[in-house]
């Protein structure tokens, strides 16, 4: 019988604090649509100046948020986005950018920390002479932290040169910041700084953050005065949203100081796992809280069951690599407790022990 759970699947598992079932419970409330939730306004409000933005609106989810960034810019079918082949949108969001959008992904290389060559965007930006037979170039996309290329983070410097790039061709440029304050902490850089040459940021507080629902997208007044139409073609439009706001908002407050810990805490999980035979990490690339772990004997199916069976949830990437994510509700002991059971599981004799 499990008695003891650490779920490692990703950071969208977190439960909601105390704290944000009180603002929950509490929160003023009007029709959002109609534009009069106080809750919400208050969010959008605080979230607009942490980033460094003009205005902000509240979406249910980050695929919408990055859904409907990418087709306020490229608002012409037939538009096309540059971003990364392991980029989130590109992989994870049910290729809504193509499918309701009718706008081409363009993809480049991500490199193995999450950057794309400068060149080869540049390359991959269409000759305007060529308009009668290419799709027209609109939109470059970022993503940071990469997710897909273990939560590594963009530095300053790579972005802003995208960001010259982009306007150096007259492109907008769109930040899939879904873990976004993880990069800032893990670079020691305002998040506002991250991402001020950014048109537009999608910003998800459902992951790092711990709310239980919900994302943020940023940009100028016009972008979200558009953003917010295309809300309510997508039936992202919501009444009393301020009772998710609120949480939303305690979740900024309280959680953003918390990820540097949740940092720690990954790179001391990613060492242990690395001293584990028939295990391999790369400790280096571990900058936030994502971790990829190569099964060695290639039975990454076999080991996340066998964990599951003690309580340790964890996401089988492929069929010789596993994902696990930490977040605020993980402790120490935890990680301990979870360095154990894999330590068991690849001798062959997991065995429940709860006095970690």
């Amino acid at each position: 019988m499990v008695t003891r759970t650490v779920d490692l699947r990703s950071d969208t598992v977190s439960k909601p604090t105390e704290a944000m079932r009180a603002a929950m419970a509490n929160a003023e409330v009007d029709d959002d649509v109609l534009g009069h939730d106080p809750s919400a306004l208050r969010l959008e409000t605080e979230m607009a100046k942490i980033m460094g933005k003009e205005a902000a609106l509240f979406v249910p989810s980050g695929t919408m948020s990055n859904l409907i960034s990418v087709l306020v810019h490229c608002n012409i079918r037939g538009s096309e986005v540059i971003l990364g082949n392991k980029s989130h949108i590109h992989i994870y969001e049910n290729g809504g950018i193509s499918t309701i959008g009718g706008v081409h992904p363009r993809t480049v290389k991500n490199n193995e920390d999450g950057t794309m060559d400068i060149d080869l965007i540049e390359a991959a930006i269409r000759d305007p002479r060529g308009e009668i037979v290419y799709p027209t170039t609109r939109l470059i996309c970022l993503e940071n932290s990469q997710g897909s290329c273990g939560g590594r983070c963009l530095s300053v410097e790579y972005t802003d040169r995208v960001g010259e790039l982009a306007k150096k061709h007259g492109l907008k440029l769109h930040i899939d910041g879904a873990r976004i304050f993880n990069a800032s902490v893990a670079l020691g850089v305002p998040v506002s700084r991250l991402v001020q040459d950014a048109d537009s940021v999608s910003v998800c507080l459902s992951k790092g953050l711990g709310a239980p629902v919900g994302s943020v997208i940023v940009g100028s007044k016009s972008f979200v005065a558009k953003a917010r139409i295309l809300r309510k073609t997508l039936g992202g439009g919501m009444r009393q949203v301020g009772v998710l706001c609120a949480a939303a908002l305690v979740a900024v407050q309280e959680n953003v100081s918390k990820l540097e810990d949740d940092h720690k805490k990954a790179k001391m999980l990613a060492e242990g796992l690395n001293q584990i035979k028939g295990l391999r990490v790369n400790v280096a690339a571990v900058e936030t809280k994502i971790i990829y772990i190569d099964v060695v004997e290639g039975a990454a199916e076999k080991l996340c069951k066998n964990l599951e069976q003690h309580g340790i949830l964890i996401m089988q990437e492929s069929p010789i690599s596993i994902r696990v994510v930490l977040h605020h509700q993980i402790s120490t002991s935890d990680v301990q407790y979870t360095l154990s059971c894999f330590q068991q599981a690849l001798t062959g004799a997991v065995k429940e022990d709860n006095g970690i």
